[in-house]
């Protein structure tokens, strides 16, 4: 009954022991895109790669998009948590007021357009508030994307008027809040909804990266893309990747070394570089389909960054509500985006 007890558990958690042979796993990971995207291409692929080389193949990853294992993107966190799936890609603001500390990274204009330098920004300031809010998994990764632009049917923004009366997808609560304070009707919905939202007219547009362009076909969605003037992001939206915590303990200690050896800053900032790739990407791609690429005037910017900063501060007093020190988590955010910016890229790890 014991032997019993003990494959059921083992073929449970995907784990092959044989005595004599060197123990073996299978990790199924899931996430809610394309595989064509930024994040799968750039950044996933290249990780599964790695991880399983350097365990000499004892590690073996599969991948499922598009929540192919089941579940809705809004659930990934809860997926991983209960063992659903061994890991995968969380976006925390998918849950309003689950982990009220992370939207201090996604207020408007807190982290630069480097989704590289945002994403080491991002992991310092996880490693100094978040890790209490993600104790029930195994964190691998804390990164942001590149800028928010704004994707819309018709001409690109020019004025801050531009924005009355228009229904946005929103991906955040603090992206809402901005698109609310700019004068736009905010509809929150997940990145796979957006395109048929789109088509249905459902939504005018909405504040997504570059990158997401392409696999959700906003070159033919959409006739216009605009972006703020500066170095910081309209807005930006924080993620991680986690495994299941048994999962992960469940690995003999060679092989948790692997995955620790492809944790941490320097991971999180490869999965940033991914999306810095994607942007350029995706920006080419809607040039190239003879879409209109703005950007606004800095006076008309300053007014938007002005209304940004009414936002982080009313956001401020409603976290103080709830007990929550938000002043510094807003200044803690700004000290790791100055920290990290220029920072150079090191051998990802």
């Amino acid at each position: 009954m014991t032997f019993l007890k003990t494959a059921a558990l083992t073929a449970m958690l995907g784990i092959t022991a044989t005595t004599g042979i060197a123990q073996e796993v299978t990790l199924r990971f899931q996430h809610f895109v394309s595989p064509n995207s930024a994040n799968p291409k750039y950044f996933l692929d290249p990780w599964v790669e790695k991880v399983e080389a350097e365990s000499n193949g004892r590690i073996k990853i599969e991948v499922y998009p598009f929540m192919q294992l089941g579940g809705k993107a809004t659930a990934q966190y809860d997926l991983i948590r209960d063992g659903v799936i061994d890991g995968g890609w969380v976006i925390p603001g998918y849950t309003p007021g689950r982990f009220p500390e992370a939207e201090a990274l996604e207020l408007p204009f807190m982290v630069t357009k480097s989704a590289e330098e945002a994403s080491r920004a991002a992991w310092e300031f996880t490693q100094k508030h978040l890790m209490d809010d993600f104790a029930d998994v195994h964190l691998i990764a804390a990164h942001m994307h590149g800028p928010g632009i704004v994707h819309k049917t018709g001409g690109a923004i020019e004025d801050l008027s531009d924005f009355a009366g228009l229904k946005l997808r929103g991906p955040s609560r603090p992206a809402t809040l901005l698109l609310d304070k700019l004068g736009a009707e905010p509809i929150g919905l997940p990145v796979p909804q957006f395109p048929e939202a789109l088509s249905k007219g459902v939504v005018d547009g909405g504040v997504i990266t570059w990158e997401m362009s392409p696999s959700l076909k906003l070159d033919e969605l959409t006739d216009s893309h605009t972006d703020v003037a500066g170095d910081k992001s309209l807005y930006n939206l924080y993620f991680i990747w986690a495994m299941n915590k048994d999962s992960y303990n469940a690995l003999p200690d060679d092989l948790k070394a692997v995955i620790d050896a492809n944790s941490g800053l320097e991971t999180s900032a490869m999965a940033g570089r991914a999306h810095d790739t994607g942007d350029r990407d995706g920006r080419t791609l809607m040039a190239d389909a003879g879409n209109e690429i703005a950007t606004l005037s800095e006076v008309e910017t300053a007014r938007i960054v002005e209304l940004g900063n009414e936002v982080t501060q009313e956001w401020i007093a409603e976290m103080a509500d709830r007990g929550l020190n938000a002043a510094q988590l807003v200044e803690d955010v700004r000290a790791a985006v100055e920290a990290t910016r220029g920072a150079e890229s090191e051998t990802d790890g």
